[in-house]
């Protein structure tokens, strides 16, 4: 606002720390009107962002962003508010990245309901901090209603179960975590302390002894999670942390282009580690068993059903990671594609994906609530024995009021609205396939469940000689393998152009699970989950790949050609 611009010109004014000043910026300002007047400019800044028109990401170089930000002064006087707020505009929101854009297609993050930021800003106002109630009175009576409806939403109990224990403070029926890493962190910190609980023959558990006195009480030589190799990466950072260390996640293949954990090859896992056992003469305690409800690079969904039979022969603790896929429990058919989940000993999912919050909440919900007391501590100063704190059940300690958004999400858009997003979403993915599988330059990679797809640019001459050398696929693997490491090249320019053009965005990975399993085959990866874009928007992003991937394949092809104008195959 320009009675905030002083006319375009900079205040000169110096200010002192002074306590006056100090505690000005502690309470009210002086003036509501003041404090309406910095709040109308902020809402400004935000809102010229989402207006301007133009590119996803600003022009600026790294190098010049780091540039930018290269003071290594700790500022020691204070700046005008006013100051901060345009340093914010011109050189932080002026070079963020557009990701509401409706060419914005390349990740998770998407755009957000504008009463976001409203929410935001009652939690950040009102600070309260979830870790004890003495700190979150009325906000932590919404996280449990919250927890509820999530619990409900996969497990589906009866009314007098909720009943009882939507404010039961001596257990939770699940936590409110800062991302979707802790909430898996902490469905297997449980998962480990039920699998060496305190007995009666001096073992104090996991907790109090640690994992080698464990093993070493209990007779078992390891200990074992078991996912998919489309698994989230937090799960082997939770087995670093648990110390299980890298070799005690195992990762079982996944069916080619379908992306599923391959169970046959699951239960072949099992019978080798048995196997191991028997000649070592000390068995494996499997801890958890992990699903998948929406990989993170294919969106698909593993057999819940097959897993949560294998959970139980094998005594494991059965985990569904649902961060991507669990809020596509809103919408119709999602409830088969997920069939078992509900047998679940928990389950993960982030709002801050398809529930339409901003970044980041994740949530973790026990299917047995006492399975709760396994996570529980206390401490003298706070989370005290006989509190009614949530922070007793959380690994986390202060956390902010970020189910707060979720909550009014779900009340705002209901139940009808979230339907309306999803319907809208598979429409979008169900397009955009169609329009790769007719085009003779994309080739789909992937087989779509929940609004990612992957695909790649393959050119006429590449795809005809690529069907030739499929027919025999043993015969001719070298040559396969040769030119598809070529349009992984060509893959990789083109992803690169697309980011430079910077007129739509799609993300690029490397998975194995194509029909040319077991190579690696870099695809583009694109995600259909944005609001604002429409069917038409997919066939411009499309032809602008095709434009720039033929191109770039005609200064391409002559180093692929020999002496005689052929290609090189071997």
């Amino acid at each position: 606002m320009e009675s905030l611009k002083l006319g375009g010109k900079p205040l000169e004014k110096m200010l002192e720390s002074t306590p006056e000043y100090m505690k000005k910026l502690f309470i009210m300002p002086d003036s509501s009107d003041r404090f309406v007047e910095f709040g109308i400019h902020l809402l400004d800044i935000i809102h010229d962002f989402f207006k301007e028109k133009g590119s996803i990401h600003s022009s600026i170089s790294m190098e010049d962003l780091a540039a930018m930000f290269n003071n290594v002064e700790m500022p020691s006087q204070p700046h005008l508010i006013k100051d901060v707020l345009d340093e914010i505009k011109y050189h932080i929101v002026k070079h963020s990245v557009k990701v509401a854009n409706p060419y914005y297609i390349g990740h998770m993050t998407s755009a957000v309901p504008y009463f976001m930021i409203l929410l935001e800003m009652i939690a950040v106002s009102l600070n309260q901090n979830q870790v004890k109630i003495e700190s979150a009175k009325a906000s932590s009576f919404v996280e449990r209603e919250f927890l509820c409806w999530i619990h409900r939403l996969i497990y589906d109990n009866t009314p007098a179960f909720y009943k009882k224990h939507i404010q039961n403070p001596k257990i939770a029926l699940g936590n409110i975590t800062s991302d979707g890493t802790i909430a898996n962190l902490t469905a297997l910190t449980l998962a480990m302390a039920k699998a060496f609980p305190p007995d009666n023959r001096g073992f104090s558990g996991i907790r109090a002894e640690g994992l080698a006195r464990a093993l070493d009480h209990y007779g078992y030589r390891q200990a074992l999670f078991i996912v998919s190799r489309r698994g989230h990466y937090s799960i082997g950072k939770a087995g670093a942390i648990l110390g299980l260390g890298d070799h005690g996640v195992i990762l079982i293949p996944v069916q080619p282009c379908i992306n599923k954990i391959d169970i046959r090859k699951l239960q072949r896992a099992v019978e080798k580690i048995r196997k191991e056992d028997r000649v070592i003469g000390k068995p494996t305690k499997f801890v958890a068993i992990i699903g998948i409800a929406g990989t993170t690079e294919t969106g698909n969904v593993d057999d819940l059903d097959s897993l949560a039979a294998i959970a139980q022969q094998l005594g494991a603790h059965f985990h569904v990671d649902a961060a991507w896929g669990g809020g596509a429990l809103l919408m119709d058919g999602a409830r088969e594609m997920m069939r078992g989940i509900e047998k679940a000993d928990s389950v993960t999912m982030d709002g801050h994906k398809l529930l339409y919050v901003p970044n980041s909440m994740g949530i973790c919900v026990f299917k047995n609530v006492d399975d709760s007391r396994f996570l529980y501590h206390t401490s003298n100063y706070i989370i005290r024995k006989g509190s009614v704190d949530q922070g007793r059940f959380t690994i986390e300690g202060s956390r902010p009021f970020s189910c707060l958004k979720p909550w009014a999400a779900i009340k705002i858009f209901g139940r009808a609205g979230y339907k309306y997003l999803f319907d809208h979403a598979s429409d979008l993915q169900n397009t955009f396939v169609g329009l790769i599988e007719r085009d003779p330059l994309f080739e789909l990679m992937n087989k779509p469940e929940l609004f990612i797809i992957n695909y790649r640019f393959i050119p006429d001459e590449l795809r005809s000689l690529m069907n030739k050398l499929m027919k025999n696929p043993g015969k001719n693997s070298m040559r396969i393998t040769t030119i598809n490491k070529r349009i992984n090249h060509l893959n990789i320019e083109l992803h690169k152009t697309i980011r430079d053009h910077d007129m739509s965005f799609v993300s690029r990975t490397r998975i194995e699970s194509t029909k040319y399993a077991p190579r690696k085959i870099v695809v583009l990866r694109a995600i259909t989950i944005n609001p604002n874009t429409e069917r038409n928007m997919l066939k411009q992003i499309l032809n602008e790949h095709r434009s720039i991937g033929i191109k770039l394949w005609r200064d391409m092809k002559k180093g692929c050609l020999d002496s005689n104008g052929r290609f090189k195959t071997a």
